[in-house]
């Protein structure tokens, strides 16, 4: 899945959204492109793209679906 963040905007954004996910799915592997405001998630399994972007609200960060899992 990829999201579009558009607050991201430094390493600090990156390890805290990066930790947020990781909580809800400990093997999830989260990529963060700063330049992008991009954040793709890979191995995420048995989560929505809306628990996601809930669980990155919660954290203090609006995100946009922009691609989901084939």
């Amino acid at each position: 899945m990829k999201f579009h963040v558009p607050d991201m905007s430094c390493n600090h954004c990156v390890a805290s959204i990066t930790k947020a996910i990781r909580e809800v799915s400990s093997d999830a592997h989260v990529v963060c492109d700063l330049h992008e405001r991009i954040v793709e998630v890979l191995n995420l399994v048995e989560k929505s793209p809306q628990e996601i972007i809930a669980v990155l609200d919660e954290v203090g960060y609006e995100a946009t679906l922009i691609e989901a899992q084939a």
